[in-house]
């Protein structure tokens, strides 16, 4: 007589052939999930099983479901197959902690499993993420001895993961000796680049990818715009968004925001908020960059009022979106406002500041002048200053002339970060402005004896198709001539104007002549020469500047804004300046 028990050993099949086509039938529910699950364990199917196991785990996967579910799964597989260590690594690679599919890889080696070609690419993405340089070369070295290198899957990752992992040189290399170089790879290695601050060869990788003919997708727009960005690189960003509307890519809602993002780092806020205006959908990230570009280019209550509503519209700010409102208060010298505003982030939103939210409250204290505070500030921080907290403060006793805890900051510099070129120009100028030559001479030759060096100052500024920088005194451009002559009409022009130069900037011991030359040939005066005799009368200058604007050039800038009557962007290491007839948006808080 047959049994009517459908657990059985005869029926198992069966019933194991149903859960996997409901578990199948449940890849957008956790729910149907569990009572699947469920059901298996009520009819007997052991985990051991590999198949179950592995469709188990499969869909616990693809619904994102918690790792410690699947490794529970996982472990009760007697014989897992290569699917399913591949599935493990991939749920372990797409989480918040990579780490465990390392693990996992290199049980597979100790139980010598054979890798397959979807092996690698998940493994690289979770060594990238953790930025384990020697253990990613160890897998590109089984990789080879494996005979998989060459496959394209393999190929595209090893260049994602050297970038990702700040090797972008690398990353070329393992580019350049592809046979097959899809939109992926040139997508991965101009990314690479790009996350690295190398703008200009992510510029010249997209130039040949085009000459190649090989179409752009979102993901290179991104880098296009990033650096573009970074080199404030405003034509060129132009162009892309004329081709991401000609190709439908300004649908993109990443791409839209790199482009939002761009417009905002070059200084051109009513682009930036049309953008922002135009998305159809939006995000949290959309409303965070526009924030933080109003912010920095001198509109901090612009910044705060599309704050406000963002908060009507129901979304929620992240602790990057506080940094921005943060960021605002302090470059609008809002001290109230930003401690109100730092503790509405943690009462209101529960989020825990972090180092980033400390520095900007550290540089809002900073440029109101109330250093002191400042630095009781740091000392009663419950995390652990870093170097830029310090340097922040550095900073702001060199504005503020404080020279004896200017000395005090310096020395919990000299612990963390001994080499840094900025610092000891920073105390230099205090010496300088104080006539301390001697101390300012002892300063050099320790630099000296450090091997320390100073980060040259430089100016960019973009014309035609190209990028066109400039040094303090620079004569190797081929207009220096023409240059040179409007450097003396301008400084003619000014003068006529009640300009007298800021020679208590020169913090040498040389001559007052000397000194207002040393001034006139500042690089970002070299630059806007330029620009006025390469542009049409009324044209914008922008310029991306390395270092912060001195007080002479601000001046200055500020009077030829008025005199030739062009509106001057300046993008400095620390802020934006709007400059038009005479007048800066920064209202000298820098």
């Amino acid at each position: 007589m047959q049994s009517n028990n459908i657990s059985g050993e005869t029926t198992k099949p069966y019933i194991v052939k149903k859960c996997i086509a409901l578990l199948l039938s449940c890849a957008s529910s956790n729910y149907k999930f569990k009572q699947v699950h469920a059901f298996s364990i009520r009819r007997g199917i052991p985990l051991s099983s590999p198949e179950m196991g592995k469709y188990l785990i499969f869909t616990l996967v693809s619904l994102s479901g918690p790792m410690c579910y699947a490794q529970k799964i996982f472990n009760q597989i007697q014989f897992p197959n290569i699917f399913t260590w591949n599935t493990m690594i991939r749920g372990y690679a797409d989480s918040e902690n990579p780490y465990p599919a390392i693990e996992i890889h290199n049980k597979m080696c100790v139980n010598s499993v054979v890798p397959d070609t979807h092996t690698y690419p998940f493994v690289l993405k979770a060594i990238a993420k953790v930025i384990d340089v020697r253990e990613g070369e160890k897998v590109h070295c089984i990789a080879i001895r494996n005979g998989f290198e060459s496959l394209v899957f393999v190929q595209n990752s090893l260049v994602h993961f050297y970038g990702a992992i700040g090797q972008a040189e690398i990353a070329h290399k393992v580019f350049e000796e592809m046979s097959d170089k899809n939109l992926v790879a040139w997508n991965s290695v101009i990314n690479g680049y790009a996350l690295n601050s190398r703008p200009n060869e992510t510029l010249t990788l997209f130039r040949k990818m085009v000459l190649e003919g090989v179409r752009p997708d979102g993901f290179t727009m991104v880098s296009l715009l990033t650096a573009s960005a970074e080199l404030g690189a405003f034509a060129l960003g132009r162009r892309a968004h004329v081709y991401m509307l000609k190709v439908g890519l300004d649908k993109n809602l990443h791409a839209a925001n790199a482009l939002l993002d761009l417009y905002a780092k070059c200084g051109n806020v009513k682009e930036a908020e049309q953008v922002f205006d135009e998305l159809e959908e939006d995000s949290v990230v959309s409303w965070t960059s526009l924030i933080v570009g109003l912010a920095v280019n001198g509109f901090g209550e612009k910044a705060l009022e599309l704050f406000k509503e963002m908060e009507t519209k129901g979304f929620v700010p992240t602790e990057i979106t506080f940094v921005g409102v943060l960021y605002a208060c302090s470059h609008c010298g809002l001290v109230d406002k930003g401690f109100a505003y730092f503790e509405r982030m943690q009462k209101l939103f529960g989020i825990k500041p972090k180092i980033e939210h400390y520095g900007c409250m550290v540089d809002l204290l900073g440029r109101a002048g109330l250093v002191e505070k400042a630095y009781k500030y740091i000392k009663d921080m419950p995390l652990q200053p870093n170097a830029v907290i310090w340097r922040t403060l550095l900073g702001a006793c060199s504005i503020h002339g404080h020279l004896a805890l200017a000395e005090m900051t310096r020395n919990h510099l000299k612990l963390l970060e001994p080499k840094h070129s900025g610092d000891y120009v920073l105390l230099s100028n205090l010496y300088a402005a104080e006539r301390r030559w001697s101390d300012v001479h002892q300063l050099r030759r320790t630099m000296l004896k450090e091997g320390v060096k100073k980060v040259p100052g430089h100016s960019l500024v973009e014309l035609g198709n190209c990028v066109h920088e400039f040094v303090m005194g620079d004569r190797s451009h081929p207009k220096t001539e023409a240059i040179y002559a409007m450097l003396a009409e301008m400084t003619r022009l000014l003068r006529l104007e009640g300009y007298v130069p800021h020679t208590s900037n020169v913090l040498a011991d040389i001559e007052e002549e000397e000194k207002e030359t040393a001034l006139a040939y500042h690089s970002e005066k070299i630059a806007i020469a330029f620009m006025l005799i390469c542009t049409p009368p009324g044209t914008p200058i922008r310029i991306v500047k390395n270092l912060r604007v001195c007080a002479d050039c601000h001046l200055a800038i500020k009077l030829t804004s008025k005199v030739f009557n062009r509106e001057i962007v300046v993008r400095d290491r620390s802020r934006f300046h709007h400059f038009t007839n005479g007048s800066c948006s920064c209202k000298d808080y820098w």
